[in-house]
């Protein structure tokens, strides 16, 4: 239970430092312009589709925060083997990494208009995300190579079932940036363009905090982590 307040308190945090700077203060009664040149809004002035989006990922937080509650419940059981952290984790990280700060880079240049910039950095994160895809499908291949098959150990079965739903999720992700990655090429209107990308890079951003979780759980550090979160807090 300790584990999904911790994760839940970290998800709101970042929650609420996104939403502050999504003009949730703002007052869209006091702007003038034609309303057809932005995006659809809500009541609040911010586009719908990133509060639509934004509740998913609150939903896909809880889910692998439920997750990580389950693994520490089962590993306190005698038959619980874990696994070695194969080195390769390390390179997929970096290559997440790489994917999210390229799409980032892809909205700074939506913002600014440079449309050569946004497509480099949509077709860099893409590749990227590629690439971190098979890795993980490397690593997939080597555990089982050296004996740590699924129905082996609880163990395994975690590491997999984990670290394949968020494969899924980043494979889902790359349907919607492959569309906005067209549109960049295509004729997409500037403001649509630029919310498309915003959204893939606010997608990506969750997703690479999620591995990161995930990977210090996988290696054994989320107990440590905890510990240091409730001395804090206390």
């Amino acid at each position: 239970m300790s584990v999904i307040l911790v994760f839940l308190l970290v998800i709101a945090g970042i929650a609420g430092w996104w939403l502050s700077h999504q003009g949730l203060m703002s007052k869209p009664w006091l702007e003038h312009g034609p309303a057809a040149a932005t995006p659809e809004m809500d009541v609040t002035g911010m586009p719908t589709a990133k509060v639509g989006l934004g509740v998913f990922l609150a939903v896909v937080g809880c889910l692998f925060a439920l997750f990580a509650s389950a693994y520490f419940m089962r590993m306190e059981l005698s038959d619980w083997q874990p696994l070695p952290i194969p080195p390769l984790l390390w390179l997929n990280t970096g290559v997440l990494m790489l994917s999210s700060v390229a799409l980032q880079c892809a909205v700074v240049a939506a913002r600014h208009g440079q449309i050569d910039m946004v497509r480099l950095g949509l077709v860099t994160g893409g590749l990227t995300a590629f690439a971190f895809l098979a890795g993980q499908l490397v690593v997939w291949r080597d555990l089982a190579a050296s004996g740590y098959f699924l129905e082996a150990n609880p163990a395994n079965s975690f590491f997999y079932m984990i670290t394949g739903m968020h494969g899924l999720h980043i494979l889902g992700g790359l349907v919607a940036l492959a569309r906005t990655t067209a549109g960049a090429w295509g004729r997409y209107q500037p403001e649509r363009l630029r919310l498309s990308v915003e959204l893939c890079a606010m997608y990506w951003h969750f997703l690479l905090f999620v591995w990161l979780a995930v990977f210090v759980l996988l290696a054994g550090w989320a107990a440590d982590l905890i510990d240091i979160c409730r001395q804090l807090l206390t």
